[in-house]
């Protein structure tokens, strides 16, 4: 039975509407405004009758709390004829409806009636809604742009065979979500899913992470450790940004590929692994090949089929269908009811670059939901770059400026440039690498010719 809570402070009241209603709806009356609030939040009840003043208690305030713990909890305010212009506030605060003293019992019944109709017909939208976004998902992936659709047709080629992937796109376009897809709707779902991003682990230690490391291999191995490969036995491991792997261990890499068995570090015996390889990169590793900077024989041991994610810019269409699940995600997560954004702050969205992908994408809305204070995001919740109306195309231009002077040479303008960019990103070189178009192994290239030079 449909549930209503009534929170007025008069008894007579909370009796009478618990005695007209309670044939047809499960009812509960509070005169206190705090345990009423309580039960709401407990009950999520469909609909709350709340008194625009419950002794010295404003209903406005209540109002909005119930607003906030129990989104989908209609309100109907019950209210003196003095006090008209108090019910148009709590209309603006998400109240549904409001009735005046006395009571008129048909009024009252009429409106609850058209709650429900509300609620209902809020389910059959919401239920067509879901639908509509469960046909343009795919695991966590959302998309309904050409693009996507054909990625997620690949997808359900290569889940259920064993072949190499390679996934390649630029940084934030959801790489690892892909791969995640592939582990978890393929064959090997039971299996482990082991990750390793070779550009976050130093150099030094990214080899004992893939082939493990025996008690004493080097100084602080104090006891013996499984490689991802072991642990990823029966499952998938996912090499992320696998062109930043050192030429040295490409080698051992592609070694243990060949004989599928992996040897520990300081260890003799060899040990066989059943592991689906799945890399990605955000460089161009024909390219990286061709600068000698990554093995050819591994490249394409690796990339015998390669899944290309689009960056946001060229999938525009997905951007409606993003918004509202990223706003659905922050919702549950924050406890929120945010509905959307204003038709200038959705401007603001469809015209930005998106430099970082839909990484920068998901920040931007996280960070515009914590900061607005309705249901509403306007253009002054929004990050402040978004509001300067700034492209990147521009900002790159307009930072060109400054070194681009007749009788440079093409390398002392590179080294500018480079020296620069690194300043402006203080000093992190992934994230001057994923500015500049190159590799972070290039990157640290340039850096050393620079020093020597």
């Amino acid at each position: 039975m449909t549930k209503i809570i009534i929170i007025d402070d008069e008894e007579g009241i909370c009796s009478s509407l618990v005695f007209a209603l309670e044939d047809d709806y499960d009812t509960e009356a509070f005169t206190n405004p705090a345990e009423g609030l309580k039960s709401v939040i407990a009950d999520q009840p469909a609909v709350v009758l709340l008194d625009l003043k419950i002794g010295s208690v404003n209903g406005i305030d209540v109002l909005k709390e119930i607003r906030k713990q129990a989104p989908g909890t209609e309100v109907i305010m019950i209210t003196a004829y003095g006090t008209i212009s108090s019910s148009v506030e709590a209309l603006q605060n998400g109240a549904y409806s409001y009735v005046t003293k006395p009571l008129n019992m048909d009024e009252l019944f009429a409106n609850i009636s058209r709650v429900m109709e509300y609620k209902a017909l809020n389910r059959q939208v919401q239920a067509l809604s879901d639908q509509l976004e469960r046909k343009y998902r795919y695991e966590e992936m959302v998309g309904k742009s050409d693009a996507m659709q054909k990625l997620y047709r690949l997808i359900d080629k290569v889940k259920e065979v064993d072949t190499n992937v390679l996934i390649t796109g630029e940084s934030g376009t959801g790489k690892e979500l892909v791969a995640r897809a592939i582990h978890y709707a393929g064959k090997r779902r039971s299996g482990p899913l082991e990750v390793v991003n070779c550009a976050a682990i130093p150099e030094t230690l990214l080899e004992s992470e893939l082939f493990g490391y025996e008690k004493g291999a080097f100084t602080g191995a104090t006891q013996r450790k499984a490689g991802k490969f072991e642990l990823a036995h029966g499952g998938t491991l996912f090499l992320d940004e696998i062109g930043d792997m050192p030429v040295q261990l490409q080698a051992k890499l592609l070694r243990v590929l060949q004989k599928r068995e992996v040897t520990r570090l300081g260890g003799t015996e060899a040990k066989l692994f059943d592991v689906r390889v799945i890399a990605a990169t955000n460089v161009s590793l024909e390219k990286e090949t061709e600068e000698g900077h990554f093995r050819e024989d591994l490249y394409f041991r690796l990339n015998v089929i390669q899944l290309q994610l689009p960056p946001l810019r060229e999938r525009t269409a997905d951007l409606p269908i993003l918004l509202k699940h990223f706003i659905d995600k922050y919702n549950r997560e924050m406890n929120k009811s945010i509905q959307g954004f204003s038709k200038e702050a959705e401007q603001r969205i469809f015209n930005h670059h998106f430099p970082g992908n839909i990484r920068e994408l998901a920040n931007i809305i996280e960070s515009s939901m914590v900061i607005t204070d309705g249901e509403i995001i306007e253009p002054e919740d929004l990050p402040a770059y978004l509001n300067r109306g700034t492209k990147r195309q521009e900002s790159e231009e307009a930072s060109l400026k400054p070194f681009v002077r007749l009788g440079y040479t093409l390398k002392a303008l590179e080294k500018a440039f480079i020296l620069e960019t690194l300043e402006a990103e203080n000093g992190h070189r992934k994230h001057t690498a994923t500015k500049l178009g190159i590799s972070e192994r290039s990157l640290r290239d340039k850096i050393k010719q620079y020093e020597q030079g």
